[in-house]
């Protein structure tokens, strides 16, 4: 299987948007539309700190990642958070989640980043057997309060 990784582009919409809200259907959460539609614009405005990319495969867009770079009072370097990644139901097991994980590590490289870090739900399970191969689970429990 071939795959080809790059990062989106303005004619690239129609192709991610569909995986944008499978991502959101495997986490039983809807962001709104006009959100939707800021976070895509901030893909592709270079002033931003937000980057996408998706995997491609036979001219079809079968995933999608999504990174942040941002400051920490711990290094003089930015940090890479990993916010989202979705690989297509018809396309898991292939190995394209890890090819992904493996183009924001060269991309946060590259910026001079430090640490590329990502949180999951408990129960993604699958995606959780992955990332115990490609990262260190620290042991950390995320606290938040939504405002």
């Amino acid at each position: 299987m071939s795959i080809e990784i790059r990062p989106v582009e303005a004619n690239h919409h129609a192709a991610w948007l569909p995986l944008w809200q499978g991502y959101q259907r495997f986490y039983a959460t809807e962001i709104p539309a006009a959100t939707s539609a800021l976070t895509w614009q901030r893909f592709l405005d270079p002033n931003e700190p937000m980057h996408a990319a998706l995997a491609w495969q036979d001219g079809r867009a079968v995933a999608l990642v999504h990174w942040i770079f941002h400051r920490s009072c711990w290094t003089s370097g930015d940090y890479c958070y990993l916010q989202d990644l979705y690989v297509a139901e018809d396309c898991r097991g292939n190995g394209i989640g890890r090819q992904l994980i493996e183009h924001v590590y060269a991309e946060a490289r590259a910026a001079g980043a430090s640490r590329v870090h990502w949180l999951t739900q408990e129960s993604n399970y699958r995606g959780r057997q992955l990332y115990d191969q490609v990262a260190e689970r620290p042991g950390f429990i995320q606290y938040r309060k939504l405002l």
